[in-house]
């Protein structure tokens, strides 16, 4: 960040994950972790805007990695009680390694070409699942802040 700001330019591209936009049951900690990395992504691109940085976040859905095989750390007991939850999600997980839709390297170049047309979009959702998840999310907030608006809008002090 020194760097940049002394520069004036810059940018950032912080990995997340589509967890951290629309979560699922099993993967509170990943996902909340990712949340937390998209947060202070929102808060960096302010911050940073006036000395002419850029910040991006990345926010994939399953690409065919080694992510879920080697990387996705594992309870080692589960409970009967998570099987319809967290349980559920874990076999999704385990069914789906090696066959995941994501292209990492269709996903590398898109990066590339987003940072070399001069892009800089607050996200960049990549893949039909992270779009599809992302659409969901921002269906169900509308919903909601239509159900709630005049609600809301009366706990303020007049």
């Amino acid at each position: 960040l020194p760097i940049f700001r002394e520069q004036k330019s810059g940018r950032f591209i912080n990995m997340s994950a589509v967890a951290g936009f629309e979560n699922h049951p099993g993967f509170s900690v990943y996902g909340g972790a990712k949340s937390a990395l998209d947060s202070a992504s929102d808060a960096l691109r302010e911050e940073a805007a006036p000395f002419g940085l850029k910040v991006t976040v990345v926010v994939p859905g399953p690409f065919r990695t080694d992510f879920i095989s080697r990387s996705l750390d594992k309870a080692p007991l589960t409970l009967p009680e998570y099987a319809r939850t967290s349980g559920k999600f874990a076999r999704i997980l385990q069914s789906i390694d090696g066959k995941q839709q994501g292209d990492p390297e269709k996903a590398a170049e898109l990066i590339v070409q987003m940072v070399l047309d001069d892009k800089s979009p607050a996200r960049l959702f990549l893949g039909k699942y992270a779009m599809d998840k992302a659409r969901h999310k921002i269906a169900d907030l509308e919903k909601d802040l239509g159900e709630w608006e005049s609600s809301s809008l009366e706990t303020d002090f007049r």
